[in-house]
């Protein structure tokens, strides 16, 4: 994949995204594995699972479509090393490739459901990734879609304004490299438009009440290590200043009885057979 569809290149190969991953997936796979039971998917199917990173979900995909045979696409080989060594014992059933979400090495209607996690919000111009994704999803196969919205985050007010790190900072980074930071409320509409049916939006709530307070701050430790000098540098802030805020909503997280909320919209729809 060229820098202009991977901009964020430097942050995803840094060694805080193996965190953050596998802290996203205790967070939020929980609640979010009951949601693919009403697809009625079964038997030995073709499943996708595109930006797989290191195969923190790909493996759980595996263990709830036992005889489905699984595909973990990635821009890193860093990471589907990672992947590889972690799930050797699933091959060949689950197997990792290196691959373009612009242009996706499959046939048409290869998959009988893509699994899209954390990726929308990361690439610039995700309709392009979203037309290859239908292209490449058999007529009546589901897509099921994480897309991040970072004006979903709350967090406790104190002597810092959290605000600033999501609305000044990360929205306005992600504008700069072209990419959407509010892309989990724009997904809807572009599914419909792509032609999409029996579209659904449930939210994972990723709080203090329902994630253990170790995992969600490292949620935010790991993004605190990978994103401070973008994030200053969009908002014009020094970096301290940036790393101060976030270490001030990792300490409320860690702290009862504070309350945080994190809402990840996950959209699912059937491509129409």
């Amino acid at each position: 994949m060229s820098h202009e569809h991977n901009p964020q290149a430097a942050q995803m190969g840094d060694a805080s995204m193996l965190r953050t991953l596998d802290f996203q997936a205790q967070a939020i796979w929980p609640q979010e594995s009951a949601l693919f039971a009403r697809y009625g998917l079964i038997g030995a199917l073709r499943i996708l699972d595109l930006g797989c990173g290191s195969g923190e979900i790909t493996r759980r995909l595996a263990a709830l479509y036992p005889q489905a045979r699984l595909t973990g696409v990635d821009i890193l080989p860093e990471n589907l090393a990672v992947a590889r060594a972690r799930d050797a014992a699933l091959a060949p059933r689950v197997r990792y490739v290196e691959g373009d979400a612009f242009a996706l090495d499959f046939p048409e209607a290869h998959f009988d459901l893509v699994v899209c996690r954390h990726l929308s919000q990361c690439v610039p111009q995700f309709g392009r990734v979203l037309a290859e994704i239908s292209r490449v999803l058999a007529p009546g196969g589901w897509l099921h879609l994480l897309s991040e919205d970072y004006a979903m985050l709350h967090m406790p007010r104190g002597g810092h304004v959290p605000e600033r790190l999501w609305i000044d900072g990360a929205l306005r980074y992600l504008e700069s490299i072209g990419c959407d930071g509010a892309i989990g409320r724009h997904s809807p509409a572009l599914l419909q438009q792509a032609g999409y049916g029996e579209l659904r939006v449930d939210y994972v709530v990723v709080d203090t009440l329902r994630v253990p307070r170790a995992v969600f701050a490292g949620i935010l430790a790991a993004w605190r290590d990978g994103y401070v000098a973008p994030l200053a540098a969009a908002s014009g802030r020094p970096p301290a200043e940036v790393r101060a805020d976030f270490d001030a909503i990792i300490h409320a997280i860690e702290t009862p009885p504070n309350y945080a909320v994190w809402q990840v919209p996950i959209v699912s729809a059937r491509r129409p057979a």
